[in-house]
């Protein structure tokens, strides 16, 4: 199977859970009456901390979706994807541990470990950006 589909495909799948459970999440205090179901504020500030993580992980992943579902997307419409596949699981592993870490904690080591994963995948990308100027534009 190719890595680069995979990746868009499990990215996307990933950015989709945080979603629904961020959904659960805000349906679980409605159902208990903690907050009014047009009371949330979109970026989560008015959470408890948690609810507030999660709103965070999951607009990060749409936030971020614009340079890495648009390299995949631009791998894939090109017929490029040899560029793409080879970092396209150490991409999404990334992904996973930088909104996980997002999750767990907001600590001093939780915040370097979550920088550490977001530069990982901002180092891909940019590689793959620099590929794609030698195939396309010869640089």
């Amino acid at each position: 199977m190719n890595a680069t589909i995979v990746a868009l495909l499990g990215y996307i799948a990933w950015t989709l859970l945080l979603l629904v459970a961020l959904a659960i999440y805000r349906t679980d205090l409605v159902m208990k009456r903690k907050k009014a179901p047009n009371a949330f504020k979109a970026d989560g500030s008015d959470s408890p901390p948690f609810g507030q993580r999660l709103t965070r992980a999951q607009a990060n992943c749409v936030e971020s979706f614009a340079f890495i579902g648009g390299l995949l997307l631009f791998s894939l419409a090109t017929n490029s994807t040899m560029v793409t596949n080879d970092f396209a699981y150490v991409l999404l592993l990334a992904r996973f541990g930088q909104s996980i870490s997002h999750l767990v904690s907001t600590s001093v080591l939780a915040v370097q470990i979550r920088f550490a994963f977001f530069l990982t995948q901002v180092a891909i990308c940019l590689y793959w950006v620099g590929m794609f100027g030698l195939k396309f534009i010869g640089l």
